[in-house]
C-alpha cells in the first residue's frame, strides 16, 4: 500500500500500463494493474501476466477514477491489465456535457 501524491508517475508489474497521478485520497491505497501492485517507474516488473479479472486493458490518455471521485489517474501508455484500487476496478472519466449556447 502506497499513499499517492499529485504528480506521482507508476509503471504497471505485468502489463505497459503507465499512469500518472492527478488526484489522490491522503490514505494509503492499493493501486494495482491487472491485480498486480503497481510499481515506481525505476522497479522491476514482475514476470506475470495480468489476472483474468483485470485484463481489460487501458486506453492512453483516458483518465480513470474511483467510485468516490477522490482519486483520478492519466493514463500515459496503454497495456493489457485494467486499473483497480483495493480490488474495485477504476472507470474511465466521462467529458462532461457543455451547456447549451441557445
Amino acid at each position: 500500500m502506497k499513499t499517492l501524491k499529485a504528480g506521482t508517475r507508476l509503471k504497471s508489474a505485468a502489463c505497459d500500463t503507465e499512469v500518472m497521478v492527478i488526484r489522490a485520497r491522503p490514505e494509503p491505497v492499493l493501486l494495482c494493474c491487472g491485480g498486480i501492485e503497481m510499481i515506481a517507474m525505476d522497479g522491476q516488473k514482475a514476470a506475470a501476466e495480468p489476472d483474468a479479472a483485470f485484463a481489460n486493458g487501458t486506453l492512453v490518455g483516458k483518465r480513470y477514477v474511483d467510485e468516490g471521485d477522490a482519486t483520478e489517474l492519466l493514463c500515459t501508455k496503454g497495456g493489457k491489465g485494467s486499473l483497480s484500487i483495493g480490488g474495485a476496478p477504476l472507470a474511465v472519466k466521462e467529458a462532461k456535457a457543455l451547456p447549451s449556447s441557445d
